[in-house]
């Protein structure tokens, strides 16, 4: 006897209606519950862009640009230039990251020879982004040139000493960003940046050991030099100011379709309390709409 008739047996002898496995039928998965807006958690995570993010034909201007953010629940923008700050301001967003300044990617911190120069321009730099309440800047470790990674750290460690008094009493952070340097198209990568791996940064920040000495974590940059991002980023958090975020391969979205799980990475830095921003900076992907990247991206890290 084979198996479909024996199951007819079975069904007639005992008046149960037996259907063969791919016939079975399930219910409809229930709606999840909807959560009144009233009720929703507090937002544990805040949230920033680069301009980057809104492709590279936007016909937005720049105070579309910010009215859309600040609908979604963006906080504020990254290194925009001092003339487009009174848009921030008009739609109650803020600077959430400075430019460099007067910091090179070719010279960066990490150029002993340029440091007696440097100093009094990044002293006036610093004072000018806190005269306007700007309390984060982003800086560079350098182009090695030759120099050894072992080098380069203690001389980037011997600037920030000089110059780490100011920045606390300003109170203003400054947040060396890891860039990858197997890419040398700027889209991509930086050539010869001195910080490709994280840990040259957290260790040069534990040297210097000051509050508003830090590292910008690019999560994509870690991602393509080092990998192992959540154990990384939990053994350091107090030496992170702040996160950048994009893709991984080819710096687009971060929806599905790239290999970083960012609701996993953002769901593990709100439970380290985390309190600076995360800002996006992927270019989106050919075909994407750009405010839909960006919503959906927002949606992720809202955790």
């Amino acid at each position: 006897m084979d198996r479909r008739t024996f199951i007819a047996g079975v069904a007639a002898a005992t008046g149960v209606a037996v259907t063969t496995h791919a016939q079975v039928e399930f219910p409809p998965r229930p709606a999840p519950p909807v959560v009144p807006p009233a009720v929703r958690p507090k937002v544990r995570l805040k949230q920033g862009l680069m301009r980057v993010v809104f492709g590279p034909d936007s016909k937005l201007t720049f105070d579309d640009q910010c009215r859309e953010a600040a609908k979604i629940g963006f906080k504020g923008f990254d290194m925009v230039g001092e003339q487009d700050w009174p848009t921030l301001k008009k739609h109650g967003l803020i600077l959430t990251m400075a430019g460099a300044g007067p910091v090179t990617f070719q010279d960066g911190l990490i150029h002993k020879e340029a440091h007696d120069k440097l100093e009094p321009a990044l002293r006036a730099y610093i004072d000018m982004c806190a005269s306007h309440g700007v309390t984060n800047i982003i800086s560079v470790g350098g182009q090695r040139r030759g120099m050894s990674e072992a080098e380069g750290a203690d001389n980037a460690v011997a600037f920030l000493n000089r110059i780490k008094g100011h920045l606390e009493d300003k109170n203003v952070t400054l947040c060396t960003e890891i860039m990858n340097h197997k890419y040398t198209d700027g889209a991509f990568g930086r050539v010869d940046q001195v910080f490709s791996h994280p840990q040259w940064g957290f260790d040069v920040c534990k040297r210097v050991n000051s509050p508003h000495v830090k590292v910008l974590f690019d999560i994509y940059h870690a991602q393509v030099t080092a990998g192992d991002l959540v154990a990384s980023i939990r053994e350091n958090i107090q030496w992170i100011g702040h996160f950048h975020t994009a893709g991984v391969p080819g710096r687009t979205d971060i929806d599905s379709t790239q290999e970083i799980n960012y609701r996993f990475v953002a769901q593990n830095i709100a439970d380290l309390g985390f309190t600076g921003y995360i800002s996006h900076e992927f270019r989106p992907a050919p075909g994407h709409n750009p405010l839909d990247c960006i919503r959906e991206a927002y949606a992720i890290i809202d955790v």
